[in-house]
């Protein structure tokens, strides 16, 4: 349609919110369908931060407009949750609260990327990273990393795709869709080449911090190198640990002129995020943590359950992931076979497609986090359908020709 703009003409719709589309029309048309493609928790919000939502709205406190960047009692949760966790000082003036993750990233991206500018990105990624980048005019670079390296971004592979145009990395750590975590050595090792290019900052998604397993302990990069302070935007959020996906509330902390500017951004587009999800934050943040550990010890037996049963799956290789709740297996072995339907699978897509058609399970293909062939999958769904997911692709990939 020549009335559009052409930006438009860069990006694709995201293929998660596809699939989770897909998988909810073909239930409403009555099909049983086990939905492994959205990444959130299956866990209600608790109570105690819904309380304090109630309580906002009783009393007032969420009637009214709020400061576009957040309420000061957020961002001083926040500074506090900085400090405590991550051993970071952030003022107020340094914090912003959007309209989730990707609205905070959006923002940031929005306020200092010019055409030409390129942003690093390791693949497999989340799947909003490079459409961003390319709809306001940048250049993507992909990284992709491999099974073997943990689908970790390497040193090496990071000193390679720095240019002279290089303005951001974007860093991950737990990854969304592989659940891959840094190390604090491996951290130390991507700052260091960092620490050699002054002109690349770097911003990290720190959204899966605290879905963490096997006792691993999470680092973010200006924490580990506080040189790289005064470039690094630390995002985060409350939606995957606090089970808040709906509340729409993302943060980050970072170097004041560029708070402001995506402040202004904010100002003059969505204004201040919901005043009920700001207070329901601020009891997220202060108040008692120890829910995590218990959601965590679920997560950490689904993912289990999930890996051993991929792997007993005919040309299905699962690594064991760090952290998130998603698990990113190849189905590199599947591929040239030809399915129930007849169809030959040529690539993950094809995959996955049959794969819904054949036994009901809907997944996110790999090629749409920029490397296959592979599928994602989320665990962060009920354990009783998880393991009937993980017998229909097992039959599945039984199946094949």
């Amino acid at each position: 349609m020549a009335f559009l703009a052409d930006a438009l003409q860069r990006i694709k719709p995201s293929a998660t919110i596809a699939v989770t589309d897909k998988a909810r029309a073909l239930k409403a048309a009555g099909r049983n369908v086990i939905g492994l493609g959205a990444g959130e928790p299956d866990f209600d919000t608790p109570e105690n931060i819904k309380q304090a939502a109630i309580k906002a709205i009783e009393s007032g406190k969420a009637a009214k407009y709020t400061a576009v960047d957040g309420i000061p009692e957020l961002k001083a949760a926040i500074a506090a949750k900085f400090k405590r966790e991550n051993g970071l000082d952030y003022k107020p003036s340094q914090i912003i609260v959007g309209t989730g993750g990707k609205q905070v990233l959006f923002n940031a991206l929005m306020a200092s990327l010019n055409p030409g500018d390129e942003v690093i990105i390791p693949a497999p990624y989340w799947v909003s990273y490079p459409e961003i980048v390319a709809l306001l005019g940048a250049t993507p670079v992909s990284i992709v990393t491999t099974m073997e390296n943990g689908f970790k971004l390497t040193a090496e592979q990071l000193e390679k795709a720095i240019t002279p145009k290089t303005k951001w990395l974007i860093f991950n750590s737990p990854s969304n869709p592989t659940g891959a975590a840094y190390t604090r050595e491996e951290v130390k090792a991507l700052t260091d080449v960092l620490m050699k290019h002054p002109h690349v900052w770097m911003l990290t998604d720190d959204m899966y911090e605290h879905l963490v397993y096997d006792n691993f302990t999470f680092t973010t990069p200006a924490q580990v190198e506080p040189k790289l302070y005064e470039r690094t935007l630390t995002l985060n959020g409350v939606s995957k640990a606090y089970c808040m996906t709906g509340w729409r509330i993302g943060y980050a902390g970072g170097p004041e002129p560029l708070i402001k500017a995506m402040a202004m951004l904010q100002s003059q587009s969505t204004s201040n995020p919901s005043a009920v999800a700001q207070w329901a934050s601020v009891e997220a943040l202060n108040g008692p943590q120890d829910f995590i550990e218990k959601h965590n010890k679920i997560f950490k037996e689904r993912r289990d359950l999930i890996v051993s049963m991929l792997n007993q799956a005919n040309g299905i290789q699962c690594p064991k992931p760090e952290g998130a709740f998603y698990v990113y297996p190849s189905c590199a072995g599947t591929i040239g076979k030809t399915a129930p339907s007849g169809k030959k699978l040529a690539n993950d897509e094809d995959f996955v497609s049959e794969l819904l058609e054949a036994e009901g399970v809907a997944v996110v293909h790999g090629s749409a986090f920029g490397a296959g062939p592979a599928f994602r999958i989320s665990y962060a769904t009920k354990t009783e359908d998880l393991e009937e997911a993980g017998r229909r692709i097992q039959r599945f990939c039984g199946n094949l020709k």
